[in-house]
């Protein structure tokens, strides 16, 4: 069985955990925070999460999670089977990753942890949004998923990197990154729509005042 080793509170997580909810697998979830301890290391050599326990070893990086389960796992197909659309796919997957939710990730202290966040690393962040959200724009169908009439792995990054990228727009620049795209905006709603997604949000939703508030006090 494999087992995923995480916390609901991590969007990278949720991501791998909605695929394998998708997927139909069988997987046992295991809550453990980042960490640097040297037992921890041996399993996710960069002291993050998500990893995911197999019995050949760990797998850590969301994209790589994503795409051995991809592999393994049999149920929906999150990748096209037509190589020229599984490409896309990916890039679209890279795409927002780079562009939207790396950039919001960078202003997250200050708007989620009560921590502040240099003016220029601020200004780059919006900048960097802006460009991410016009690149998506151009390159995804929204017809009506991401790459087109079917749910991939591009629509998991975007559903748990569009949803913070717009809290950090509204809180720190004043703008609705999603405000002239309906089509996104329907997606999103859709996705929500999704019992896996929402069942996935009542166990955020259950830890995330336990997690702010242990962030808040590692930055006293």
């Amino acid at each position: 069985m494999l087992r995923l080793h995480g916390f609901a509170v991590s969007n990278y997580f949720n991501m791998a955990k909605l695929a394998l909810l998708e997927k139909g697998a069988d997987f046992e979830i295991n809550t453990v925070h980042s960490s640097q301890d040297a037992e921890f290391l041996a399993k996710s050599p960069r002291g993050k999460v998500p990893f995911l326990e197999t019995e050949q070893g760990f797998i850590s990086e969301t994209n790589v999670i994503l795409e051995y389960i991809e592999e393994t796992q049999g149920g929906k197909a999150l990748l096209p089977s037509v190589p020229f659309a599984r490409a896309t796919v990916r890039a679209l997957a890279k795409e927002i990753e780079l562009y939207i939710e790396l950039p919001a990730r960078s202003c997250y202290p200050e708007v989620f942890f009560g921590g502040k966040v240099e003016q220029s690393v601020k200004d780059k962040a919006k900048a960097d949004l802006q460009a991410g959200v016009a690149t998506l724009r151009r390159h995804g169908s929204f017809a009506p998923y991401v790459a087109g009439s079917e749910m991939t792995i591009a629509d998991i990054l975007f559903l748990y990197s569009i949803d913070l990228a717009q809290i950090v727009g509204k809180k720190l620049f004043g703008i609705d990154l999603l405000g002239d795209w309906p089509e996104a905006q329907a997606l999103l709603e859709l996705l929500n729509q999704n019992p896996h997604v929402q069942s996935i949000a009542a166990d955020k939703n259950a830890e995330m005042a336990a997690f702010i508030a242990a962030m808040a006090g590692q930055r006293k």
